[in-house]
């Protein structure tokens, strides 16, 4: 049995008057889709418990099948195992955006998808300008990045608290810094950073050229390393992650997947979904289990673009889902399971904690008369799991293997 897995991030939302009341996934063109959920079953889970932050680093977890009741904590530390960061017991990692504040408001948490060479140029400036050795920046992909705390008398407990800054999008700032322990410390950094990117030549040049400057780091999502049993001992079988996310390939590596890196896959709406499509059925040729996640939905809800939403759903379908559905026929037995990690509201331009549409269908699956595959079409369907976290097992069709006395 050959199976796969499609993230569509933050493709869920609300009905849209400029969709004539629709929402994204239900205005989008998306047939293969469609067929799909005609074929099988369509329902609604919940990937995020209501004491969790509604990010792709707890909704994701969630998808994988591990409760982030359980295991959740932190998104940092998930992107520090994608880079092959190790953490010590008493290592700290902390997300560390590059983000553009004017006037005290939050104008772009991406710094106007500042480049992996501009970034790296000023974190280099930032290293330099610590003065302490317990601090590491590490550069990542674009606008993220991280902040590393290494050894003990870390500032950091479980009490230290913070805000992603695309949930502060258009909004002041001021009241929106880190609390609890080691906020001190975070925000000291943080304010300093406005000083150390003024005049860079870094900004100097995207000012030239009228982009956005890189005007300070924001640090958020800290954590430790997290404990997660391997896939394989949980499910019993493997897979392999297609991803452009460091979050999504830090929680491949720590449940033991293979990840499979694609040329042109950039985590933007300019991603190459094609490339992506192909990986995907080349990885089929010899692993069971596929996961295909596509960031793009979520960066356009995060842009209020509701077209380059919809037209992101509509690549997906017919760029990704499409061909993998073609050539599962050719494999034999298959199954797929399309679910987004949760809602990304275009109204809002963040994320948001809520239900999501899933669809399975394929061998074994009967259909439960859907005809469509959306929020709506699958509110309708009355097919339910509750937990978010155990639809990996109905899609995998095989119980959790939990050791002795585990519950």
């Amino acid at each position: 049995m050959k199976y796969v897995l499609v993230i569509p991030d933050g493709a869920a939302d609300e009905p849209i008057a400029e969709l004539g009341q629709r929402s994204p996934m239900a205005a989008a063109h998306t047939p293969t889709m469609d067929a799909l959920a005609s074929r099988g079953k369509v329902g609604l889970t919940n990937h995020v418990p209501p004491n969790l932050p509604p990010g792709s680093e707890v909704a994701c977890m969630s998808l994988l099948g591990y409760d982030p009741l359980v295991y959740f904590t932190g998104r940092a530390p998930l992107e520090a195992a994608a880079k092959g960061i190790s953490l010590g017991p008493d290592d700290w990692a902390v997300r560390c955006n590059l983000v553009t504040i004017r006037e005290q408001i939050m104008e772009d948490f991406t710094a106007g998808h500042v480049s992996d060479e501009e970034a790296a140029s000023l974190l280099v400036t930032a290293q330099t300008a610590l003065h302490n050795p317990a601090w590491e920046f590490v550069p990542g992909v674009s606008y993220r990045n991280l902040l590393l705390w290494r050894g003990d008398h870390s500032p950091f407990a479980n009490d230290s608290c913070t805000i992603p800054p695309h949930d502060l999008i258009d909004k002041s700032v001021v009241d929106s810094f880190p609390r609890g322990s080691g906020s001190r410390e975070l925000t000291e950094i943080m304010s300093s950073s406005a000083e150390w990117f003024a005049d860079h030549p870094v900004n100097v040049s995207r000012r030239a050229s009228g982009k956005l400057p890189a005007t300070h780091v924001w640090l958020w999502g800290l954590g430790r390393s997290p404990t997660l049993e391997s896939f394989v001992s949980r499910y019993g079988i493997n897979g392999t992650m297609i991803t452009a996310v460091d979050l999504l390939r830090g929680l491949a590596s720590l449940v033991g997947w293979k990840r499979r890196e694609v040329v042109g896959a950039t985590g933007y709406l300019d991603t190459d979904y094609a490339a992506k499509g192909r990986a995907a059925i080349d990885e089929l040729r010899s692993s069971d289990f596929v996961c295909v996640h596509v960031e793009a939905p979520d960066e356009a809800s995060h842009e209020g673009n509701v077209r380059a939403k919809v037209e992101s759903l509509e690549k997906i379908d017919a760029l990704i889902v499409s061909p993998l559905y073609e050539a599962l026929h050719s494999m034999g037995d298959y199954r797929i399971l399309i679910c987004p990690d949760h809602p990304t509201f275009i109204r809002l331009k963040t994320h948001s904690r809520g239900d999501v549409p899933f669809l399975i269908s394929g061998t074994g699956i009967p259909s439960t008369g859907a005809t469509a595959y959306h929020e709506t079409a699958a509110a309708g369907d009355s097919q339910r799991v509750t937990h978010g976290w155990h639809l990996m097992g109905e899609f995998l069709g095989r119980p959790l293997h939990l050791p002795q006395g585990s519950c």
